[in-house]
């Protein structure tokens, strides 16, 4: 009990410090949610989602059915009176939210088709992509499948879905499914795996009955094989009563067969509302009306290595709503923070990779941030031998940076470092020791990095140090390591002969295993590393605002680095 009392007191204290998120969103942008006239109980489920939304964005709500034809037909009233709800909220842009799995849906494409032709404002009208665009809707798939499942490399997946009205769209929509599918397939490894379209009613009777056949005789034959079948209906279908839907005819149709049969439809998961407010956060652009929260990632250790982290970061929670996801690339830390973030007010959150090199991680926390589709293998094969990392399940619009070493704001704390230990610089070494890469690539850059402040203090050195050299450990792959520390050790005595050498610890806290790996040569070392300091501070600020000034358009860069940071000087001014 005295969790939850804390986690109430939380969210109370976050409301009364930081602006609401969502009390009042861009006044310029208005949302007209789409939805299948579905019957009372399907629309009676739309419009408990559609109420939800519609308390945080100024949104408006119509069923559309089959009969639907544009101008003058059925339908075509509603649809007019939802847009003349807008008439006197002076919205520059509409917004249009599918409700709808499929981009191909007949009912969606009439719409698409004529929307034209009706009375509208003087506004901007935009269509979004539908729900199989979102790895959100795949994530509903993954959840239905995995309560079914028991033993799926002995198991045969069966997911039905509707809609088509001929071959054509039947391939169309079959083709957006098999990517929903696709998700679920890698991260659930099934014996097999089908897909059945249905035809949709309104196509002609002795069509429909030889087409919707096939999908039926399908599931028979994968029934009648050896293992178990489960039968997974992902649809948005009619719904009229309880006994009245899809979902219960196909229960009834397969009951003689051995199948483990899915009842749980699409828009009562949670995940639903999250793709909707997605799409509404990524096309409000009143800034003021934002809160933005920061999650972020650093290693993490024993409480010494966190407090000295945590009071770098601690100056920021005066500003932002802060989290931190521990770990390298940890998606349940990552998701506890991001889910924390919005439980706090958050829509738009930027995530930042406390790590050295900007290139650290930014592939594994992209995906799982759900920013990239694609897991580099090398993560896979490492952390998860059988399945894929889950990714963030999350309404808001998230942004990253990284890459501390590649800011001359922590060349100033190495300098700091070294003259803490430095006592003639002419006769003594200074080596700036750091973790390294595993490839040589990615350790090239690093070194390259921590050198670029090592010839920049030496430039403004009253007086020169004997050498200054950047060097990596590489401490995590053996045979890298044995080159690695021949290199330090060779560099060590080269500084000890007629000198001094000074090992100065360029790591986010401490010095790691260098006493460990070093035990058998002589030299000086500062064991501080970086943290706690103002710099790391001020690193963090900077790139908090540069991605602020960026602005959170669905059609920016995702990463905020060196290369970018004119293109978002040239947009702020525009």
């Amino acid at each position: 009990m005295k969790k939850y009392l804390n986690l109430a007191s939380i969210i109370f204290l976050s409301i009364m410090v930081f602006q609401p998120a969502f009390a009042s969103q861009d006044s310029k942008v208005g949302f007209l949610v789409l939805a299948q006239d579905r019957g009372h109980l399907g629309n009676k489920d739309i419009k408990a989602i559609f109420d939800k939304f519609n308390a945080e964005y100024d949104a408006s709500l119509v069923f559309v059915g089959r009969k639907y034809e544009g101008i003058g037909s059925e339908y075509s009233d509603y649809i007019q009176g939802a847009l003349s709800k807008f008439d006197k909220k002076n919205i520059s842009k509409l917004v249009i939210i599918p409700l709808f799995l499929s981009n191909s849906n007949p009912i969606l494409v009439r719409v698409k088709k004529n929307f034209p032709t009706y009375n509208k404002g003087d506004y901007e009208v935009k269509f979004v992509p539908a729900m199989s665009e979102s790895y959100l809707t795949s994530q509903i798939l993954l959840d239905r499948v995995v309560t079914l499942s028991q033993k799926p490399d002995q198991e045969k997946l069966v997911i039905i879905g509707m809609g088509a009205i001929d071959e054509e769209t039947e391939d169309s929509i079959k083709k957006e499914y098999e990517k929903i599918v696709d998700y679920v397939k890698a991260r659930v490894p099934f014996k097999e795996v089908n897909i059945g379209i249905y035809y949709d009613y309104g196509v002609e009777r002795k069509i429909r009955k030889v087409k919707n056949k096939e999908v039926d005789d399908m599931v028979i034959r994968t029934a009648a094989k050896r293992g178990d079948t489960l039968l997974v209906p992902f649809l948005i279908g009619p719904k009229f009563s309880h006994m009245m839907s899809m979902t219960h005819w196909l229960g009834k149709k397969f009951e003689e067969f051995d199948l483990e049969f899915s009842h749980e439809p699409i828009l009562t998961h949670a995940n639903s509302l999250l793709w909707m407010k997605r799409i509404a956060n990524q096309n409000v652009s009143d800034r003021r009306k934002d809160l933005v929260g920061v999650a972020i990632m650093p290693h993490g250790a024993t409480v010494p290595y966190n407090e000295a982290v945590e009071t770098s970061i601690q100056p920021l929670k005066k500003k932002y709503p802060v989290e931190l996801a521990y770990g390298m690339g940890d998606p349940l830390a990552i998701q506890d923070a991001i889910t924390a973030l919005e439980s706090r007010g958050a829509n738009k959150i930027i995530f930042i990779r406390m790590y050295a090199m900007s290139s650290q991680f930014k592939d594994k926390t992209d995906y799982i941030l759900g920013l990239n589709e694609m897991l580099p293998e090398d993560w896979q094969e490492k952390f998860y031998t059988d399945k894929l990392p889950p990714q963030v399940r999350s309404s808001s619009i998230i942004r990253t940076f990284g890459g501390y070493e590649e800011d001359p704001l922590i060349g100033k704390i190495h300098l700091e470092r070294i003259k803490e230990s430095s006592k003639n610089p002419a006769e003594e070494t200074i080596i700036l020791l750091s973790h390294g890469a595993k490839t040589d690539e990615s350790d090239k850059a690093w070194r390259k990095a921590m050198q670029n402040h090592l010839d920049r203090i030496q430039k403004n050195s009253a007086i020169p140090f004997k050498k200054v050299i950047a060097l990596t450990l590489r401490e995590d792959w053996p045979d890298k390591r044995k080159e690695a520390l021949k290199e330090i050790k060779k560099e060590v005595e080269l500084g000890n002969q007629n000198g001094r050498t000074i090992i100065i610890s360029d790591r986010l806290y401490g010095s790691g295993p260098y006493r460990h790996f070093l035990k058998d040569i002589k030299y000086d070392i500062n064991y501080k590393g970086l943290a706690p300091h103002d710099n790391l501070t001020k690193w963090l600020e900077n790139g908090i605002q540069r991605v602020r000034e960026s602005g959170f358009s669905s059609t920016m860069p995702t990463e905020i680095t060196a290369e970018n940071k004119k293109l978002f000087h040239l947009v702020k001014k525009r």
